[in-house]
C-alpha cells in the first residue's frame, strides 16, 4: 500500500503540543491557568494603572520615563503627574479591554495586544534607565537592581498578554 501526504498524520501541531489533547484534566488545568493568567494580568494592571495618580507612584517613574526613548517626550509636555496620569489611565483602559474577554473576544484580543506593546517598552526600560543593573563582585554576570528586580516581572506580563492575545483570538 502507497502512502501518500493524506495518510501521515503529524502527531505534533508546534513545540512539544499534541495535536489532539485526550486528558480533560489537562484541559480543565490549562484553561484554569490561561483564566488565571489573564484576571492576573487585569488586576496586576488596574492596581498599578490606579497607583499611577498617587504623587509617589508618579515621582517613582519619573527616571524611567526620562530616560526612555520612547517616552520622554511625555515629561515636557504633560509634567511627571500628567505622564504619570496617562499612563495609569493607559492601564487601567487595557485592564479593563482584556477583562472583555467572556463578552469581547475580539475586544479583549486588542487590549491584549496593546498590553504587548506596553510591555515591550517597559522592558527597555531595563536599558535605558541607569541603575537598573548592578555587579557583585566574584560573579560575572550583572544582576537586577531593586528596581530592575522589579521590572523583571514584565516578562511574565508580557507572556501573559502575548498568551491571552492568542486565546482570544481563537475565540474570533
Amino acid at each position: 500500500m502507497a502512502t501518500t501526504m493524506k495518510n501521515i498524520q503529524t502527531p505534533f501541531i508546534s513545540g512539544d503540543r499534541p495535536a489532539h489533547r485526550s486528558s480533560t484534566y489537562g484541559n480543565a488545568l490549562e484553561s484554569v491557568g490561561v483564566s488565571l493568567l489573564r484576571y492576573g494580568l487585569v488586576a496586576i494592571l488596574l492596581y498599578f494603572g490606579a497607583f499611577k495618580f498617587h504623587p509617589a507612584e508618579a515621582a517613582g517613574i519619573e527616571p524611567l520615563v526620562a530616560n526612555s526613548p520612547f517616552m520622554s517626550w511625555l515629561l515636557p509636555i504633560l509634567g511627571v503627574r500628567g505622564t504619570s496620569n496617562l499612563v495609569g489611565v493607559t492601564e487601567i483602559t487595557i485592564a479593563v479591554l482584556i477583562g472583555l474577554r467572556s463578552f469581547l473576544p475580539k475586544v479583549s484580543a486588542l487590549g491584549s495586544i496593546v498590553a504587548i506593546g506596553m510591555f515591550l517598552i517597559t522592558l527597555t526600560f531595563l536599558f535605558t534607565t541607569p541603575g537598573m543593573w548592578a555587579h557583585i563582585p566574584g560573579f560575572q554576570l550583572p544582576l537586577p537592581s531593586a528596581s530592575g528586580g522589579f521590572l523583571i516581572k514584565e516578562v511574565f506580563l508580557l507572556g501573559a498578554a502575548v498568551l491571552t492575545a492568542g486565546e482570544a483570538l481563537g475565540e474570533v
